[in-house]
């Protein structure tokens, strides 16, 4: 399979708590981390998503905000993986940079020049990659 979206994940459905219109789906990485998507509930019944089921996550770099110097703050995105910078590779507007998991997953993400500059990133800086379980895509085999 090519897709365009950066960030593909795979894994194991952990949890599916369905609604009247939409389902929280706990997605559980080979590498451990785990990934929340919130998708309609005609998308679990359609994909046959159950627990124990392999999947495949898909989250688009541009759609992964970075933060640094979180201690002490909440925030409304579901996911919130802490690693460290691995990459950089700035552009003439744009970044991307690509940051390491504890259990071995990469994520990247596509943030503007400025603000790679602004949260001072360099490779090896801890950051914690955040974004909402609605920008979650789930693909299964079939």
């Amino acid at each position: 399979m090519k897709i365009s979206a950066r960030n593909a994940f795979e894994g194991t459905i952990a949890a599916v708590k369905e609604g009247p219109v939409n389902a929280e789906v706990d997605f559980r990485l080979t590498t451990g981390e785990t990934l929340v998507a919130a998708i309609t509930e005609g998308s679990v019944h359609s994909l046959g998503l159950k627990v124990g089921a392999p999947a495949v996550a898909f989250v688009k770099a541009p759609l992964v905000l970075l933060a640094t110097d979180i201690a002490g703050w909440k925030f409304s995105a579901r996911n919130q993986l802490s690693g460290t910078v691995s990459a950089i590779h700035k552009g003439a507007v744009n970044a991307a940079v690509s940051v390491k998991l504890p259990g071995g997953a990469e994520i990247s993400s596509i943030v503007t020049n400025g603000a790679v500059d602004d949260l001072a990133l360099v490779v090896g800086s801890p950051v914690t990659a955040l974004f909402k379980a609605g920008s979650v895509l789930v693909g299964v085999k079939g």
